[in-house]
């Protein structure tokens, strides 16, 4: 009888407001019903995702935090010697330098970054250091390393045999072409939203494959590749880091789920701006791709890209499971 009396009092409710404003009384309808929430569930980017989820998610189903989550998360393909990409085993620099970049961001705004790190295996971790250790937001290079040292990382070679043997290869060229969705993209994304309904993020690379000696790319970059806002959802990136960096991609995405938008919508709008922009540069676009994922705070999601040959990782309720998003270019 009560709920019956509720029900009533609501459509008496919007009933007055459509005499006014239809589409007000839309959305007043919509506040008033309850919404189910897609939680815990987690993102991340490429093949690898798939078992970097699988660690998170034994973070997120046991109600523990999604930034925990994140960090665990990506730390797994960050030691994975087999993944090129990404941390320990990455491909260097054209100095044969593997430099590592990485940034993470929790429900808070608190932020965590680290840029040209040499020798540390896990620079997620350090940059989670700088978040919670430092009054900054950002160290690079050999100040990041020191700090890394101060706080009990390990210095080691990240060079390895099959890295280094590529590098010389390289070398007898030495043509910087990086291979589409291979050399050129070098990032593992990871978003996540926890039991608790909090959102957080991480992101870490070896960036691209043969960069010049202190190139940064988009992914320490708060706003470029990560963004974090609790009261909208999040998103991150992966592919050419100057395209990203140049629209401020994964902040165009939050603010435009902000206004309205779905992820999936969001991320359709923020490559299609990156693709105009590189048309008017006279960019071939067969050279570039970028990848954005992105996820709300009633746990929808959505991915898009420039061109076929991205993929992401979803775990939630339903599973682990591997999906191709649209893309740009046909």
């Amino acid at each position: 009888m009560n709920s019956r009396r509720t029900f009533l009092k609501k459509i008496g409710v919007v009933t007055a407001a459509s005499a006014l404003a239809p589409l007000k009384a839309a959305e007043l309808l919509e506040s008033m019903t309850p919404l189910s929430v897609n939680k815990p569930i987690v993102l991340s980017t490429w093949d690898f995702g798939l078992q970097a989820n699988k660690e998170a998610w034994k973070i997120l189903s046991q109600n523990g935090k999604a930034l925990d989550a994140v960090e665990q998360g990506v730390i797994l393909v960050e030691n994975d010697p087999a993944e090129r990409s990404v941390g320990y085993g990455g491909r260097p620099d054209r100095d044969g330098k593997v430099t590592l970049d990485a940034c993470i961001m929790d429900h808070q705004y608190n932020i965590g970054s680290v840029a040209a790190l040499e020798h540390i295996k896990n620079p997620i971790s350090v940059a989670r250091a700088v978040m919670e250790r430092t009054p900054h937001v950002m160290l690079v290079g050999h100040g990041a390393l020191e700090f890394a040292l101060t706080q009990g990382f390990k210095k080691e070679n990240l060079l390895t045999p099959e890295s280094e043997k590529e590098w010389k290869e390289w070398l007898k060229d030495s043509k910087y072409k990086p291979i589409v969705n291979i050399e050129n993209h070098d990032t593992i994304g990871m978003i996540a939203l926890d039991a608790h309904g909090n959102l957080s993020g991480a992101c870490t690379t070896s960036g691209m494959a043969y960069k010049m000696h202190g190139r940064v790319g988009d992914s320490p970059i708060i706003g470029a590749g990560l963004f974090v806002d609790n009261e909208v959802g999040a998103a991150t990136a992966t592919g050419h880091g100057e395209e990203v960096i140049r629209t401020v991609g994964t902040h165009l995405v939050v603010e435009l789920m902000r206004q309205g938008h779905t992820p999936q919508n969001a991320c359709s709008e923020a490559v299609e701006r990156i693709v105009n922009i590189a048309k008017s540069r006279g960019k071939s676009l067969k050279e570039i791709q970028v990848g954005f994922i992105a996820l709300n705070k009633k746990g929808e999601y959505g991915a898009y890209c420039i061109q076929d040959g991205f993929s992401f990782a979803v775990h939630d309720q339903k599973g682990n499971r591997l999906e191709k998003p649209e893309f740009s270019l046909k």
